[in-house]
């Protein structure tokens, strides 16, 4: 189920003074494991300074493109984007899981507005949705509102001018930047007053059908919020967070003592005994179980496994819906056990 493959690397470029993108060659037995649709993000592992690091990135080029490319962009204390930035050389071979994730767009056969608003590293799956809404029907536009800092840290600047040339008609882009003053953008950062900007004053004639939402919480939260009081649909707004907030606070539930656990993963059962103060996922790491993981903070949903039987609570949860909570749907990364004994599946999801 976590199967890692490994894939070349045939290109790197930088994009900023602190991004890549990385492009990979997909030999011709894996192209059907390894395709994807717009949004998805691949699960890197690769050991660093020997040990062991597993991280996700979301996809920036187009399902119909023959090689999949990802942005990477360094951060503080980041081992593996940092190593990425600095050390990672075409023709070296990283080991890749195959694409997984729910932010993503579907094609239709029917003309869609879109609009996306992005910020930072959270343009990476908005260039492939970009460019799969407009190669997917001849008169589907597409809105994207992308903030930065300043000009120099905005990845795929030059690809998103690209789009701009391309599709001059379906295909609009409004630059933000909250640190310098550039012509044809906003000063600032996308709050209310540019979000109300778009959708009253510069695109006011267009119904947009989806908005695409990708950054920080904090931008994500907002940008929610003030669709929502424009009258925009929430089951239009789709979002996928690349950082969430460190101290959210969980449910207050009793953790103490521990929990006899039962695992179905690749159709094995393995089972132990865990405490309940640690996350499902670290006590199945714990057992040299091989399940799928990546970003270990809830923003991704490699982890995802079923509850069939006992209960578990999540510390923090911006991925699964209700109703998929409902029917027992965990990020055992978030997970804690609050039942004497708790059975999940992985292979069921």
């Amino acid at each position: 189920m976590s199967d890692f493959y490994s894939l070349t690397i045939d290109k790197i470029s930088r994009l900023t003074p602190n991004s890549v993108a990385v492009s990979f060659v997909i030999p011709e037995e894996l192209e059907n494991k390894f395709a994807f649709e717009a949004g998805q993000y691949i699960t890197i592992k690769h050991k660093v300074d020997g040990e062991e690091v597993r991280r996700a990135y979301s996809i920036s080029s187009s399902p119909k493109d023959k090689q999949i490319t990802i942005g990477i962009k360094k951060v503080p204390e980041g081992r593996f984007s940092t190593y990425a930035n600095t050390s990672l050389q075409e023709g070296d071979q990283l080991l890749v899981m195959p694409p997984e994730g729910r932010f993503v767009y579907k094609t239709s056969n029917k003309k869609g507005n879109i609009c996306a608003f992005a910020s930072g590293s959270g343009i990476t799956p908005i260039m492939s949705i970009a460019r799969t809404v407009l190669e997917s029907h001849p008169e589907n536009t597409f809105v994207l509102v992308y903030g930065n800092q300043n000009k120099s840290e905005a990845m795929f600047h030059n690809e998103i001018l690209e789009l701009a040339n391309t599709y001059k008609d379906r295909f609009t882009v409004q630059f933000v930047y909250s640190r310098a003053r550039e012509e044809d953008s906003l000063f600032g950062r996308i709050d209310t007053s540019v979000i109300n900007f778009i959708l009253k004053n510069k695109f006011k004639e267009i119904h947009f059908n989806t908005f695409y939402l990708c950054g920080p919480e904090a931008m994500i939260n907002l940008s929610c919020d003030t669709l929502k009081a424009n009258g925009i649909a929430e089951d239009s707004i789709y979002f996928e967070l690349f950082t969430t907030s460190e101290n959210e606070e969980s449910e207050t539930v009793n953790l103490e003592g521990k929990t006899t656990v039962e695992v179905l993963l690749d159709d094995e059962v393995y089972s132990f005994s865990m405490d309940k103060k640690s996350s499902v996922l670290d006590a199945v790491l714990d057992e040299d179980i091989d399940a799928p993981y990546s970003c270990q903070g809830g923003v991704c949903s490699t982890c995802i496994a079923r509850i069939t039987e006992g209960e578990a609570k999540m510390d923090k949860n911006q991925i699964l819906t209700d109703s998929e909570i409902s029917e027992g749907l965990i990020l055992t990364c978030q997970a804690h056990p609050v039942t004497a004994t708790l059975k999940i599946d992985y292979d069921d999801v």
